[in-house]
């Protein structure tokens, strides 16, 4: 046999492009929505129940629940991100059978597409949380192969010495597995049995930091994420407020997990200026009379909670103005070394928090 036979016995490499993939990209949900969407039966291909790795392309019906994906107009180009600085008593998911509260609940709603959240933080969890339009970035984004580095203020109560750090730091048995700190940094603030710090991990584990200091018999009193990567949360995005990312920033996050850049869509002056109107009250200092939040009781006819004296804010610290930091590759994973994770000549960032990990 020679080699044109050869190159006619091999079978041709299969046509078009993951279905998950494709919807993921024009921001019909994250891959793992649309997997899971695709089991449920909840996704048709030409009239057809779709399977799981299913081939499309721009021949291809796609429907959703019986809704046709109009492909054409999903304008799938466009990549929006947010960040947003979650208040505790808010959850991750877009509808709650109880009732409360979601993070949902306060971002502006999308031309097109709709908001993926990259990563969650727990119902009593604050800070960072970014959200986008693009599936696939945020599909990188949250996968462990990319390494993105999750910062972390953290209050702790209890006696906090050398050896416990470096156990932390060398690695601990969790119930899930082998889980560690890759830099860990005292920060100033705090009293007595308090303490605060700021802590680095590299996974999206549930509740892996709280579980972190807890395996050293630690009381965690306060948590929330700071940093997701090279985006930091800074002191003039208020808690409860949101703030769209710019085109420059975008392209540092994009570029992270390998996604060339995509330009925003044009717009007219009249959704320019609808949109800087949301984005300058997304900002601003909340209000007197206005609140944060609202925690309902756990259990119908419970009653509310006394109202708290003010706690303690994380540790702050002056002197960072950009939102997004262009990092060296080799910090970007963590070096161990003080500020791993972070950008060359920087210092752990400011926040106050608490995460889902």
């Amino acid at each position: 046999m020679n080699d044109k036979d050869l190159q006619e016995a091999q079978p041709l490499p299969p046509s078009g492009e993951k279905l998950q993939k494709v919807l993921a990209r024009i921001g019909v949900g994250s891959r793992r929505d649309v997997e899971a969407w695709i089991s449920q039966g909840r996704i048709k291909v030409n009239g057809v129940a779709a399977t799981l790795g299913q081939r499309v392309d721009l021949h291809d019906a796609i429907a959703v629940d019986g809704k046709l994906i109009k492909r054409e107009e999903a304008a799938e180009s466009v990549r929006r991100v947010i960040m947003y600085n979650k208040p505790d008593g808010e959850i991750c998911t877009r509808d709650d059978p109880e009732g409360r509260p979601t993070v949902f609940d306060r971002l502006p709603r999308p031309k097109e597409g709709r908001w993926i959240n990259i990563g969650r933080l727990d119902i009593n969890t604050t800070g960072l949380l970014l959200f986008t339009t693009d599936g696939e970035l945020a599909n990188r984004l949250m996968h462990p192969s990319y390494e993105m580095d999750r910062e972390y203020a953290v209050r702790v109560r209890g006696e906090v010495d050398d050896d416990m750090l470096d156990r932390l730091k060398a690695g601990v048995m969790l119930e899930d597995g082998p889980a560690k700190f890759t830099d860990i940094q005292k920060a100033p603030g705090g009293e007595g049995f308090n303490h605060w710090y700021h802590c680095v991990v590299m996974e999206g584990r549930n509740r892996e930091v709280r579980r972190l200091w807890e395996s050293q018999g630690m009381v965690v009193s306060r948590l929330k994420r700071v940093r997701f990567g090279p985006v930091f949360l800074n002191a003039d995005l208020p808690m409860g407020r949101w703030r769209e990312m710019t085109q420059g920033e975008i392209d540092i996050l994009a570029a992270e997990v390998g996604l060339q850049p995509v330009a925003l869509p044009s717009m007219n002056l009249k959704t320019k200026d609808k949109l800087e109107r949301l984005q300058r009250k997304s900002t601003r200092p909340l209000g007197r009379g206005e609140r944060v939040r609202n925690l309902r009781p756990a259990q119908e006819g419970a009653t509310e909670r006394p109202a708290r004296a003010p706690r303690e804010e994380a540790p702050r610290k002056s002197g960072r103005t950009s939102t997004v930091a262009q990092r060296p590759s080799e910090m970007r994973k963590g070096s161990g070394k003080p500020g791993g994770g972070r950008p060359s000549g920087g210092k752990p960032s400011a926040g106050r928090g608490k995460p889902r990990d």
